[in-house]
C-alpha cells in the first residue's frame, strides 16, 4: 500500500481528524493523501513555530491530541519551541517529521539535521527505518503521545518512503494505560496526616486537568475545607470567582496573603504538579512540612520539597481514593470557600489603585472589562508575557478547558496559534486570544492563518508599545534606560495590519468600551481583532503585588 496514504488512514482510524502543517515538496505526499479523504482536514499555517502550537491548543482545549507535518531541518528546529512547550505541559500531539532520505544522511543533503537532534523536546523520537515499518512505528507512537503522562511524540519518515508502494506490517494494539490505583497503604497515611490537621491547603497542577479529575478535587476540597491554589497549568482547573475552593494561581506575581495561606497552614495536599521552578520561584515558596505529594512521574517526589507521604497515581484515581478513606475518618473540616474567598479579597484589594477608565488603562482594568464581556462558556488562551501575570491574579478562568496557557517553558508568541488551534477543536465554542503587542509580533503572521480558515475568533491585542518586562529590568538592574526596549519610536497600528490581512478590526480604550466592543466582536461569524491600549507606565504585577 501507497505509505503515505496509510500513513492519513492510520491517524483517521486513531481518532485524529486534523493534521497542523506547512507543505513543502517533502510533505506533498501526506497533502495528497489528506485531500483525497473527508475525515481528515489540513490546517496551514504561515511559519512552522505556530503549528505545534496549534496542535497544543487543540490539545488542551479538547483533550485529544492533533498531527502536525513539516518539512525537515528547518521545519522541524522551527516546530522544536511548541515540541518543548507540549512536552513541559504534558500534552500529547504526534509530530509527523519528513526525514532526509537514508541514502543522503550524513552528507549535508537539503535540510538534513541529525534525528537526534530533537530527543530531548519530545517524549519520544521514533525514527522510521524500513518503509514496510511505518504503520507500526506511528501508531506505537500515538499509543506513547496518548499515555499519560501524556506529551508529544515526533515520527521521522523519511521523504522517498512516503511514496513507496511497500507491503507494510500491520501495527500491534498497544495498551494506552499507565500507572493504575493508588497503593492503599499510601492512601491511608495520606489519609491519617490530612486528618490529623488544623489548616489545610491543596496545590493543584494541570494533571487535575490531564485526569479529568475536577469533581474528584472539588469533593476532597470540600470534605478537607481545604482552600485550592493552583499552579500555572493548574489555572481552571476548578472555576475561579466567588462561591468557589480556588484561593489563586502560585505564580511570580502570586500575592503574599496567597503566600501566606501555603506558609501558615499545616499540611498540603499536593496533586498533578511537578512543582517545577517557575511556578515555586526555584522552590522558595514555603510549603507545610506535612506535604502528601500525589504525581504519575516518580522523579517529581522530592524535587524541591520532600514529602512527607508519596504517591505515585493518576491524580483521578489517587482523589477519589482519598475521599474513600477520609470519610472513614473523624476530624472538623473549616469552610473552604470562606477561606477562599478570604484571599482572594485581600487580592482583589491590592489591585484597587489599579481599576481607573482614563485612558490609557491598566492591563488589571482591561484584563477585568474583558471577563465581564466573555461568556463563561468560552474559551480563553492567554499570551506569556506582562498581560498574562497580570492575569493569573485578575482573570478568572472558569473550567479545565476554558483557559490555555503555557507553563514552565513560558515562551511567548502561543495564544494566537493556541486559539486557532482552539477554534478548530471547538467550532462551536467562543475563543478569545489575549496577547500583548510584543507577543503578537511574534505571530503576527497567523492572524493571516485565522482569516484563511474562516474561524470566528477574537484576537485582544494589549498595546504598550514595549517589552515592559524586560525594559523594567533593564532601566532598574544595569546601566540601560528605561524603556530600552520599546518601540513608540515606531508605531504599529495593529488595526491597521490586521484590516490589510482581511480581518476586521476594532479599538477600543476604556472598560465600558472594551465591554461592547466584545460582545460586538463575538457576535461576529468572522475572525475580529481588538486593539486595546494599555498604560505604558503602569508597575509590573510581580512588583505591585509583592508591596
Amino acid at each position: 500500500m501507497d505509505v503515505s496514504r496509510a500513513v492519513i488512514e492510520r491517524l483517521a482510524a486513531d481518532g485524529i481528524n486534523t493534521v497542523f502543517g506547512i507543505p513543502g515538496k517533502q510533505t506533498l505526499p501526506l497533502n495528497e493523501a489528506i485531500g483525497a479523504r473527508d475525515d481528515i482536514q489540513f490546517v496551514m499555517a504561515r511559519h512552522e513555530t505556530a503549528v505545534t502550537h496549534q496542535a497544543w491548543g487543540y490539545a488542551e482545549t479538547s483533550g485529544e491530541p492533533a498531527a502536525t507535518a513539516v518539512v525537515p531541518g528547518p521545519g522541524d528546529m522551527n516546530a522544536m519551541n511548541g515540541l518543548k512547550n507540549a512536552l513541559n505541559d504534558c500534552t500529547p500531539l504526534v509530530h509527523i517529521a519528513v526525514e532526509t532520505e537514508p541514502e543522503i544522511r550524513g552528507g549535508d543533503g537539503i535540510h538534513e539535521t541529525p534525528p537526534d537532534t530533537y530527543d530531548n523536546v519530545v517524549k519520544a523520537n521514533l525514527l522510521v527505518e524500513a518503509p514496510e515499518s511505518t504503520l507500526a512505528i506511528l501508531e506505537e507512537a500515538i499509543a506513547i503521545a496518548e499515555t499519560a503522562p501524556k506529551g508529544p511524540v515526533r515520527v521521522g519518515i523519511p521523504k522517498n518512503f512516503l511514496s513507496m508502494d511497500v507491503p507494510l506490517a500491520t501495527p500491534a494494539e498497544y495498551s494506552r494505560d499507565s500507572v493504575s490505583g493508588a497503593a492503599d497503604r499510601d492512601i491511608d497515611a495520606a489519609a491519617d496526616r490530612l486528618a490529623d490537621a488544623d489548616e489545610l491547603v491543596i496545590i493543584a497542577g494541570g494533571g487535575i486537568r490531564a485526569a479529568e479529575a475536577s469533581d474528584d478535587l472539588r469533593h476532597v476540597a470540600e470534605r478537607l475545607g481545604a482552600p485550592v491554589v493552583t499552579t500555572y497549568k493548574g489555572k481552571g482547573v476548578l472555576p475561579d470567582g466567588p462561591d468557589g475552593y480556588v484561593a489563586g494561581t502560585l505564580s511570580g506575581s502570586a500575592s503574599p496573603e496567597l503566600l501566606e495561606l501555603l506558609a501558615s497552614a499545616d499540611a498540603a495536599l499536593a496533586v498533578g504538579t511537578d512543582f517545577d521552578a517557575v511556578t515555586t520561584r526555584s522552590w522558595s515558596v514555603s510549603v507545610p512540612e506535612t506535604l502528601v505529594h500525589v504525581t504519575l512521574d516518580p522523579g517529581d517526589l522530592g524535587t524541591g520539597y520532600d514529602p512527607t507521604v508519596g504517591i505515585v497515581a493518576d491524580a483521578g484515581e489517587a482523589l477519589s481514593a482519598l475521599e474513600d478513606a477520609l470519610a472513614d475518618r473523624e476530624f472538623t473540616a473549616r469552610d473552604a470557600i470562606e477561606r477562599a474567598s478570604e484571599i482572594r479579597t485581600a487580592t482583589s484589594e491590592r489591585l484597587e489603585d489599579l481599576r481607573d477608565s482614563s485612558p490609557p488603562i491598566t492591563s488589571v482594568s482591561a484584563l477585568e472589562a474583558i471577563r465581564e464581556a466573555v461568556p463563561r462558556e468560552a474559551i480563553v488562551t492567554a499570551d506569556a508575557g506582562g498581560s498574562r501575570v497580570w492575569g493569573l491574579n485578575v482573570f478568572e478562568a472558569a473550567g479545565p478547558r476554558s483557559y490555555v496557557n503555557p507553563g514552565s517553558w513560558a515562551t511567548m508568541g502561543t495564544s494566537l496559534p493556541s486559539g486557532i488551534g482552539a477554534q478548530v477543536a471547538n467550532p462551536d465554542q467562543d475563543v478569545v486570544v489575549l496577547v500583548g503587542d510584543g507577543g503578537l509580533m511574534m505571530c503576527v503572521h497567523e492572524l493571516h492563518t485565522a482569516v484563511s480558515e474562516g474561524l470566528p475568533i477574537t484576537i485582544v491585542v494589549f498595546v504598550n508599545e514595549d517589552y515592559a518586562i524586560i525594559s523594567d529590568d533593564a532601566g532598574r538592574n544595569y546601566d540601560l534606560e528605561a524603556g530600552e526596549y520599546d518601540w513608540t519610536d515606531a508605531p504599529i497600528s495593529f488595526s491597521g495590519l490586521a484590516t490589510s490581512l482581511g480581518m476586521r478590526a476594532e479599538h477600543a480604550e476604556t472598560p465600558s468600551g472594551i465591554r461592547s466592543t466584545l460582545v460586538s466582536a463575538l457576535e461576529a461569524a468572522e475572525p475580529v481583532l481588538v486593539e486595546i491600549p494599555t498604560d505604558p507606565s503602569e508597575p509590573q504585577a510581580s512588583d505591585w503585588m509583592s508591596e
